[in-house]
């Protein structure tokens, strides 16, 4: 029946749904399963964060609608993010909106630009709603290979962007940014940034910039934000969350900020399908925003510690990964006794046969195959633990052809 739907054929089958079956299934058996899946950040929310929801919550007046674009003092709140973060002055009343998360603002953005035919560059390997946003919307995705860890990242970006405006009818409406990146954990600095606003001015296409992981990051070099390039909010949009920086993932979160008209065209639709996150939960992201930040610093600690033991531990299983310089992932290539395999099927077999789930790469795009996503999202003692099945597993099974993608 779903097949009957326009849009809902559009969309293939969801790849991880195959291995999210089989782990709800090993639960179900009472398997303890060791879940780097999903990149679902288990910490608590700060408790001042909590406390000013708390507060805010008991008051009866915050209890009606609120407002689509969000309320005046988060929005300054974010003006202010940018000024301190970036040295980039944002204008609260044109320039910036709250969404529900970056992923439905993205999503609703899409819904607001695209018109039937119109072509978007986006990454592959890539979080899916930045090509299936736009999909969905009716528009058709021109893919830029991205992460395959061989040669100059920048100058092979720019070589398939380049490729990808000369070859495109109609020209692109815009191009999708992730960095870091989910899923590679790929970072860029400002002149790979300038060199693309460069570009995309000069052909008149938009930049929609996801910057989910800014603070998720383990260097001495903050990432940058492509706002911050001269004449860069005369084309671009960036998108921002409280989900990672704040331990505030289900609390739906987020932000657009820059060109002033795709900032509008977002209201304009956000104005027709929702009223806004509910206020108290506003009030809270206020308070994180303007708060304390000692938070931010123990959070990007804690996902250092944990890579590196992740890191080190695979090491010594036999299963040499990178190590990431930002993002809550490892972008980590299968082994090599698994090589030929396919990402889901070897995820399907660790799940099985070592207890540990992981997010295959191929359902990030077709280039991510070769590859799963191993999520920071599980304390030092579990990573030792799957280390320790992760180990077995190299050494006692062999590739089966058992769960590949049809």
């Amino acid at each position: 029946m779903l097949d009957s739907f326009h849009r809902i054929k559009r969309l293939p089958p969801y790849i991880f749904a195959e291995v999210n079956a089989l782990k709800a299934e090993a639960r179900a058996r009472g398997e303890d399963i060791i879940d780097f899946g999903m990149g679902n950040p288990d910490s608590p929310t700060p408790e001042h964060i909590v406390e000013k929801m708390v507060e805010t919550v008991r008051n009866p007046k915050t209890h009606r609608y609120s407002t689509s674009r969000g309320i005046p003092g988060l929005r300054r709140a974010l003006s202010a993010y940018y000024e301190r973060r970036f040295n980039v002055s944002i204008d609260p009343e044109k320039e910036a909106i709250v969404t529900l998360g970056s992923k439905e603002g993205l999503a609703n953005l899409a819904q607001a630009i695209t018109s039937p035919g119109d072509i978007i560059l986006a990454p592959n390997p890539c979080y899916p709603i930045h090509s299936f946003g736009f999909i969905i919307a009716g528009g058709a995705i021109r893919h830029l290979p991205a992460g395959s860890g061989e040669g100059d990242f920048r100058e092979e970006f720019m070589q398939a962007l380049r490729r990808g405006v000369a070859h495109s009818i109609p020209k692109p409406l815009a191009v999708i940014l992730n960095f870091p990146q989910n899923p590679t954990a790929q970072v860029v600095d400002l002149d790979f940034y300038a060199e693309v606003v460069d570009f995309c001015r000069h052909h008149e296409i938009y930049i929609l910039s996801d910057l989910a992981y800014s603070e998720v990051y383990f260097g001495d070099t903050p990432p940058p934000s492509v706002l911050e390039v001269p004449g860069a909010r005369e084309i671009a949009v960036e998108f921002t969350s409280l989900s990672k920086t704040y331990s505030m993932p289900g609390w739906r979160v987020g932000f657009a900020a820059g060109n002033q008209t795709l900032i509008a065209a977002l209201a304009r639709i956000k104005s027709y399908v929702d009223y806004g996150a509910f206020t108290p939960v506003q009030v809270a992201a206020t308070a994180a925003l303007n708060g304390p930040q000692d938070c931010v610093d123990e959070m990007r600690a804690l996902y250092k510690e944990r890579r590196d033991v992740l890191v080190e531990s695979l090491s010594r299983a036999g299963w040499d990964v990178p190590s990431p310089e930002a993002t809550m992932f490892v972008w980590a290539p299968l082994p090599k006794k698994f090589s030929n395999v396919g990402s889901l099927a070897f995820a399907k077999q660790l799940l099985t046969d070592a207890k540990v789930a992981v997010a295959p790469g191929v359902g990030f795009g077709e280039y991510g195959e070769g590859f799963v996503r191993i999520g920071l999202v599980e304390n030092v003692q579990r990573i030792r633990q799957a280390a320790r099945n992760i180990r077995t597993f190299l050494a006692e099974s062999e590739p089966s052809d058992t769960g590949q993608a049809a």
